[in-house]
């Protein structure tokens, strides 16, 4: 590649900009052929006078097509929506895409754990449709159409085809939710027999399927599941592994996607250099496979490649940060993944 490709980078707050930071400076270290577009959102917008999610920085990634997020926070039953949710629906960002392995020196009851969880990432009780309808009585609607829950769908199986992955289970609620999630089961179905019939799949019911999850997560290959479920599952999945520091996140639509760490904002341990970085760095190695994907640039996956095997040999040299155990500082630990690099 002659020049640098774009990509917005939104640090976001609390720990969010000491990770971006060591993450960058990762990325930068492969050779990743990237040029950062930094823009705001959440506090560190609020903190510049502007709007908690920026126009300036939808237009941004509607432009470039592609970002990069740190955790943004968002206030517990009051104050503004979840920066997370209005990107999502700003971008028409429909899928959320979130692998979940075993890493070698991150040890847990489980072993051997790989599989992905596809989730639906803008209807749902996610839609944010809240009404007090009379004095201490408040409903929440859950939506589910027929082109979200489609296009989820398609989307589910068209990953299972291109990464070779082998079998999807859907989670649902359909015997006490007939309509909602019996669309979503209709529109699988439909989409299976229409343009994937060769892929297999199965249907579970989600209190059930958990309880499965965690008696033995190796059962499971590509999960798929609408909105709220999906935002339960992937946490409830991440804690098989090793937590929310030890996964990525990627949230994809047609035209854009915006690749971010899935925890908190760690208000409590903003500033003190210890943060671990690991989850938002395996979000930057998922969006340099996208970029080869979308460009077919090789040098995005060389990089991404030489990443993921330089953490998962930092990790196997017992070379962590304090949340898995070890005494690295976020930058200590960046340098130590940098020193693996090929």
């Amino acid at each position: 590649m002659s020049s640098q490709f774009p990509v917005v980078v939104i640090p976001g707050d609390g720990i969010g900009p000491e990770v971006t930071k060591a993450t960058l400076k990762v990325l930068d270290a492969a050779g990743a052929p990237l040029e950062y577009i930094e823009k705001q959102a959440g506090l560190a917008a609020l903190e510049q006078g502007d709007d908690v999610m920026p126009q300036d920085t939808v237009d941004s990634v509607r432009k470039h097509h592609v970002a990069l997020k740190g955790p943004c926070t968002t206030p517990v039953g009051k104050g503004f929506t979840s920066v997370n949710v209005q990107l999502r629906k700003k971008l028409h960002l429909f899928a959320a895409i979130r692998p979940v392995r075993s890493l070698e020196g991150v040890p847990t009851r489980f072993e051997n754990v790989d599989l992905v969880i596809v989730r639906e990432n803008t209807e749902g009780l996610y839609s944010g449709i809240e009404n007090e309808v009379a004095p201490g009585i408040v409903t929440s609607l859950k939506v589910a159409t027929e082109n979200g829950t489609e296009r989820i769908a398609r989307r589910a199986f068209q990953y299972i085809q291109n990464r070779d992955r082998k079998h999807l289970t859907v989670f649902h609620k359909a015997n006490i939710m007939k309509m909602s999630d019996g669309l979503f089961l209709k529109s699988v179905e439909k989409i299976h027999g229409a343009e994937f019939p060769s892929l297999p799949y199965d249907t579970q019911i989600i209190d059930a399927g958990c309880m499965k999850l965690v008696q033995d997560p190796t059962k499971y290959d590509v999960l798929l599941m609408e909105n709220f479920y999906g935002d339960v599952v992937s946490d409830l999945a991440a804690g098989l592994v090793g937590g929310l520091g030890v996964v990525p996140g990627s949230n994809i639509g047609h035209e854009d996607a915006v690749f971010e760490a899935v925890h908190g904002s760690a208000p409590d341990i903003a500033g003190k250099g210890i943060a671990n970085p690991l989850a938002l760095l395996m979000s930057g190695v998922m969006m340099l496979n996208h970029l080869n994907e979308t460009t077919g640039e090789q040098s995005f996956k060389d990089a991404a490649e030489n990443i993921k095997a330089a953490y998962n040999k930092t990790l196997a040299d017992d070379q962590k940060t304090g949340d898995l155990g070890g005494s690295l500082s976020t930058d200590q630990f960046a340098d130590a993944i940098i020193k693996r690099l090929a």
